[in-house]
Parts: structure tokens; C-alpha cells; sequence
């Protein structure tokens, strides 16, 4: 097990599940490349925190690592809503061309 993922585990654990702690335990879990893992823990913080904006494009990314597509466009739709609600227009046209490449492809 990496250092970091245990470090953002004992954070858990203690008590600390704001939106960036869960994030960053679905980007280690996608960098250590357990996918299924990490789509879940993107799965968890879209049910306590669905506002948070940045998990949207890397879940549709992990997504589509593992081959499914619905599954990527669905995070990538919902992404792009959030990002409109929120005015940002960064994650804006980062998820819209995410959601483009994937068209692309289908």
C-alpha cells in the first residue's frame, strides 16, 4: 500500500470526509491503477458532495479506463451541469471536449 493512500485512509478514519480528502483517495486509488476502486470512491463523494465539481471529468476518465462508456458520459453530463450551476468555466470546456473525445470514439 502506498504512504499516501494510507495517510488519506487514517484521515478518513479520523473523522475528516470533506469533499478534497475523498477526492484524493479516488485520484491515489486511480494512480495506483485500482480502477474499480477508484470509480467507487468517486461514487461515495457524488453522494455526500455532488457540488464538487473537479470529480466529474477524472470519474468519467476512470470511467472510460475501464471501459464503460455510459458510465463515463453519465459523469460527464452531470459534469458539465455542475460546472454550468457553478460558473466554471475551466471545468466547463475541460469536461465538454472529455465528452466530445468520447462521442468521438463511440
Amino acid at each position: 500500500m502506498s504512504k499516501r493512500l494510507e495517510a488519506i485512509q487514517k484521515m478518513l478514519a479520523a473523522g475528516n470526509r470533506d469533499a478534497f480528502t475523498r477526492y484524493a483517495l479516488a485520484m491515489e486509488l486511480k494512480g495506483l491503477g485500482r480502477n474499480d476502486e477508484s470509480l467507487a470512491a468517486f461514487k461515495e463523494l457524488r453522494e455526500v458532495d455532488p457540488a464538487y465539481v473537479p470529480q466529474y471529468l477524472m470519474a468519467g476518465g476512470v470511467a472510460e479506463a475501464l471501459g464503460q462508456k455510459d458510465e463515463a458520459r453519465a459523469w460527464y453530463e452531470q459534469g458539465l451541469e455542475r460546472a454550468r450551476s457553478k460558473g466554471d468555466s475551466h471545468a466547463l470546456s475541460e469536461i465538454q471536449t472529455a465528452l466530445e473525445t468520447l462521442s468521438a470514439r463511440a
